[in-house]
């Protein structure tokens, strides 16, 4: 099976759907016909930061999900921006703290711009 995302005017995601695989060469042109709106881009449900999951060639970056935002310039989905004081990695379209997280049991205080323990 084949992910694709659809994409509003602004290039954010509004949905993505399954479609099988006998339509994935041709998938996103598929997609306008079958729901009659729309830009579609592929995604891979196995890519993450960059890195396909399963050893093969990464996909867009980042799987899409509702909100995340397509970059034609880097032609990748992004989730939305956390925090305003963090910055995107190009290479893996995640974003990243002004300082590295201590550890798992920490939040990001961005009133502070630190890292609190929350446990």
């Amino acid at each position: 099976m084949a992910n694709f995302a659809e994409l509003d005017g602004s290039n954010t995601v509004l949905r993505v759907v399954v479609v099988d695989d006998v339509h994935e060469a041709d998938g996103e042109n598929w997609c306008r016909k079958f729901f009659g709106t729309g830009n579609w881009k592929q995604t891979s449900y196995n890519t993450f930061g960059g890195v396909h999951s399963n050893g093969g060639v990464a996909f867009r970056k980042n799987y899409a999900g509702v909100g995340y935002s397509y970059n034609p310039t880097l032609d990748a989905f992004c989730s939305p921006k956390p925090f305003n004081s963090w910055t995107l990695d190009e290479n893996t379209c995640l974003w990243e703290a002004p300082i590295a997280s201590p550890g798992v049991d920490y939040i990001w205080d961005e009133s502070s711009k630190t890292w609190k323990f929350y446990k």
